[in-house]
């Protein structure tokens, strides 16, 4: 399944690619035939960075999921001040990664807050802090939970479905990051972790940690 987000690439690089193809051909000419290699590979880098895989997302209300596909790249316990005493885990999106974020947990959201900032590379610590982001708080009876969708060094389009007052289900859509970013998940310190440093997970079904 490709991603609805895609299609605004996609739809247009299409066409670009196929009419170039039909003219280069008539012509035969080599620089049309090299740009119509090109855009052909642009297509299908575009058509396996956009994809949307189903997948299964485990039961349990005690259970906290990934919000997004890539590697664990930080674990640590910090103090946040929306969440109090919490544990962050950073998991770092590169280009090969499926990009749709997730919810983590079921709940209501408290704020989803767009933050200009700078576009370092998604995989530098500081990014967590200092790059353009997406920040929602979702209320859960066992407390707070907060989602950072960050843009990263290519990364310029951030894509949040969260709104104030809507109530998300645990493994549905919570928005898109455009090409290479990072997402942070900010949880209570009483979350027993499942995960460590260097794990590959999967948005919507790798357990990051339970009450």
């Amino acid at each position: 399944m490709i991603a609805k987000e895609g299609r605004i690439i996609l739809i247009p690089l299409f066409f670009i690619t196929f009419f170039i193809g039909i003219y280069a051909h008539i012509i035969e000419n080599t620089i049309f035939s090299t740009i119509y290699f090109i855009s052909g590979i642009l297509f299908l880098f575009s058509i396996n960075f956009f994809r949307d895989p189903k997948r299964t997302v485990p039961m349990g209300d005690n259970l906290i999921i990934s919000p997004a596909d890539g590697k664990i790249v930080k674990v640590v316990e910090i103090n946040d001040s929306d969440i109090g005493d919490a544990k962050l885990v950073s998991i770092f999106l590169n280009v090969f990664n499926v990009h749709v974020n997730r919810v983590p947990i079921s709940g209501k959201v408290i704020s989803s807050e767009y933050k200009s900032g700078k576009f370092l590379a998604a995989f530098d610590h500081k990014a967590s802090d200092e790059n353009e982001q997406v920040v929602t708080i979702i209320s859960h009876k066992s407390g707070n939970y907060k989602v950072k969708q960050i843009a990263g060094l290519i990364a310029r389009r951030i894509l949040c479905y969260a709104k104030e007052g809507l109530i998300l289900h645990k493994g549905g859509r919570l928005g898109f990051i455009r090409f290479g970013s990072r997402t942070d998940l900010i949880m209570p310190s009483n979350i027993k972790l499942n995960v460590k440093l260097g794990d590959k997970v999967k948005g919507g079904e790798t357990i990051i940690g339970e009450l």
